[in-house]
Parts: C-alpha cells; structure tokens; sequence
C-alpha cells in the first residue's frame, strides 16, 4: 500500500530530497539467516518468552518485549496516533515499508523523497542493547547487522544508506569494525553516547567520549571523513520514552509525550560535552550529527555555552568560541518544527541543518507536508541544502 492511500494531501518538492533519520523494523530472520550453527540459538531472534511474544539474545534475554515493529504505519496505510493501540501492534499489522526495500522504496517515491539514512531499532538506536551479552556474541551480533545494512543499501539501488553500528565496548575492535564497514561502501557511523556508564569485558568502567581512549577511532572518522551520528536515547541512560519526566498524576500518554519532547534535549548534553572536551582542536575535521533532537534548541545552548566558558571557566580556552565548532562540526535535523522554522534554520547555520522524517515511528512525518510552502521564506540554494545538498555532502551521497 502505497502513500496515496492517506488522509491528507502532500505535494512533492521539486528537490531530490535526502530524509536524514528513519528508521528500519528488522525482519525477525536478520540475524538467524546469517548466523553460524553454533551461534544461530542466540543471536536475536523473535520467539515465545514467558508465554509472550518476543524479541530476545543469548535464548532468553528480553531485547523487545511484545516484539513490537517500532513502526506506527499500518499496512493499509494510515498512521496511528494513539499510544496504547500503536503499543498493540504487530509485525503483521504494520506497513511492509517499514522492513521490506522494495516496498520503502515505493514509499519514497510517492512521497519524492530520493534517499534515506536509516538507523536501527531492536539493538538500541546506539546499539546499547547488544552490550548484554558476552563479548564473542555481540560482536557478531553488530557484524551481522552492519552486513545487513551493506546489503540493504546495494539492494536499495544506493538509496537506502543505514548508519553502521559500532562495537562500542571495545574501542580498538570499533575501529576495525569501522574501517570494515567504510570499505563495504557504508556512510557513517552511529554510536552509543554515553559509553561511560558501560563496563567493558574486564568488568571496568569504559572511558568518556572525550578521554585519549577514544582518540583511535577520531582519528580514522577524521581521516576517511565518517560523519559520527547520535541518534536520540542512544544509550541506556538517554533512552526515556515513558516514565521520568512526566508527573505522576498524568496519564501514561501523556506522560510519554512529554518524555519524548524532553529526549530531544539529551542530545544537547552531548554537544555540549563534545565541544567542552577539546577534541575539535586535536581532530579538526569531525562530523557529528545529532539526529532527532530537532533545532530550536542549539542557538540558545550555543550563546549558554559561550557564556558558561567567560563567567566559570575563563582558565580554559579552546581555538574557537563554543558557537564556532558547532557551525564548524556539527549538524541537527529538522522535522516537526514548523512555526518560523526558515527563522530558525538561519539562527543554527543553514549550512548545519538536515531535513528528516523518522519514517516509520510515531513521532514521524508521515505524510509529508508541503516542504516547499514551509520553506518558501528560504532561497532555491537555501532549501536544497537543507533538503538535500548538505546530507548529500555530509554523507556522500551522490545524487
């Protein structure tokens, strides 16, 4: 079922329009197909556990309780918008774009969208969730999804360019991983944002994104430019869809939207220390993407970290203001954000944001409104870097 079957009316942009986060339900034979014997009981799979059904690791460790799709899109399309009901659903129930390539590309089409990044569900938008098992395992569980994701984007026709995944635990294996994965074509990589509050095999604390113990993998994404994404609740301690910021007196619905909107945030925590930590004087050339946090949050954290350096810490200094590495290093997408989102745009550096839909999740545009009408304060140049020109760069896209 294609897009045409929705409730409102879309118009197409005349721009070959690069969606910079959606996302893929994994079909429940990913891992299994590309398991070997010994391993093929254990890698993550869908089965019954305790008496429910499940997506599970290592036989019975629970990694997606209810084997829930992620997807809010329903086969006969249509979206749905109500928390318990999109919690009811089943693979079978959801829209065969959200897993299949043929059928997504069908979807991209009808919206006029020419490419997508995808990001993953089952283990964790970083992969934080492959951490639980023993070392062995969740290294082929990564290798086997990032394979995966090598032959999706072959398949795609290089349209459909998943993010790799990284074995975050280890940080000389992530480095080989991602050189394996650069060599097999693949655009980026994502990657857990808190690694600290892991322990790696030795039982040991793993060091912050900003120590020397990470210096290894900024090198080569300096050199090979492999833009570095964070994806919102891309850790165990990020991720909070349902239940601490909301009161208690509120409802669960609502009490995961406000959750929702407040993840958004987590993300600028991690800009923050990204550009605290001085990595950008050493690896001038990084690429970092905050995906799904939305824009209207950085121009005020920008002008706060500015201020914070003077008034705290005038004893250190770095080559350039806060403000300055964000335009230099980082980039943010856009979707919801509609009221005087062209003020916006220019306020972050047009040259710093990417467009995204979050293809197939609740929070998704779904269908897409008309980007032209929302843009049209924006010059021809303007809208397609924005949509376009600067994920193509960003990413390498040739289009």
């Amino acid at each position: 079922m294609s897009t045409e079957t929705l409730d409102r009316p879309q118009a197409k942009s005349t721009i070959k329009i690069i969606d910079a986060d959606t996302h893929l339900t994994e079909p429940h034979d990913m891992w299994i197909k590309r398991a070997p014997a010994s391993l093929r009981d254990r890698v993550p799979q869908v089965k019954m556990l305790n008496g429910q059904r499940c997506w599970v690791i290592d036989g019975d460790k629970s990694i997606g309780t209810g084997a829930h799709p992620n997807s809010s899109v329903l086969k006969e399309g249509g979206k749905v918008r109500d928390l318990d009901k999109f919690l009811k659903l089943q693979f079978e129930d959801v829209h065969a774009g959200s897993s299949n390539v043929k059928e997504r590309l069908k979807v991209m089409d009808d919206a006029g969208i020419f490419a997508q990044i995808v990001y993953p569900n089952i283990l964790g938008f970083g992969g934080q969730a492959s951490a639980r098992v023993d070392p062995e395992l969740r290294l082929a569980v990564v290798q086997m999804y990032n394979d995966a994701m090598a032959e999706i984007q072959e398949e795609s026709g290089q349209r459909l360019f998943p993010m790799a995944l990284l074995p975050w635990w280890d940080v000389k294996q992530a480095v080989k991983e991602t050189e394996r994965c650069a060599a097999m074509g693949l655009k980026g990589i994502n990657i857990n944002s808190d690694p600290h509050t892991s322990k790696d095999e030795d039982g040991n604390l793993i060091p912050d994104l900003g120590t020397e113990h990470w210096y290894p993998l900024w090198e080569v994404c300096n050199d090979k430019d492999i833009p570095i994404n964070f994806h919102i609740g891309a850790s165990e301690t990020a991720i909070d869809w349902m239940g601490k910021q909301g009161w208690p007196s509120l409802s669960y619905d609502l009490r995961s939207g406000i959750s929702g909107a407040m993840i958004f945030f987590n993300n600028g925590a991690t800009v923050s220390n990204l550009i605290y930590s001085g990595i950008l004087d050493r690896y001038k050339k990084l690429k970092f993407v905050s995906v799904e946090s939305g824009i209207g949050w950085v121009p005020f954290l920008m002008e706060a970290l500015d201020y914070q350096l003077d008034e705290i810490a005038e004893t250190k200094g770095f080559e350039k203001r806060p403000s300055e590495y964000f335009k230099s290093n980082f980039y943010a997408c856009f979707w919801f954000e509609k009221k005087d989102v062209s003020q916006m745009l220019h306020k972050v550096g047009i040259d710093n944001c990417l467009f995204e839909t979050d293809f197939p999740h609740p929070t998704s545009l779904y269908p897409i409104d008309n980007l032209e009408e929302r843009l049209s304060s924006l010059t021809q140049e303007e809208r397609s870097k924005v949509l376009s020109l600067n994920a193509a760069k960003l990413y390498n896209i040739k289009i």
